[in-house]
């Protein structure tokens, strides 16, 4: 399943025309997030500064507090 986000992640404004906008395509195939950006700033930004978690620790996971 590809995921469609229109929120910007540095901003956190929603981008409402997104095919007039700068984005970014992450993941494989069917496993990806297709990410619209309100700019080419924010989207330098984001390719400096975000970080990307891999695998899949759910069964490992041991919710606290």
């Amino acid at each position: 399943m590809i995921i469609r986000a229109t929120l910007d992640p540095i901003t956190l404004r929603d981008v409402t025309n997104p095919d007039d906008h700068p984005g970014l395509y992450e993941g494989d195939g069917e496993h990806a997030v297709e990410i619209h950006i309100e700019n080419e700033q924010t989207r330098q930004s984001y390719l400096e500064d975000h970080k990307v978690i891999c695998g899949n620790d759910s069964d490992d996971y041991l919710a606290e507090g």
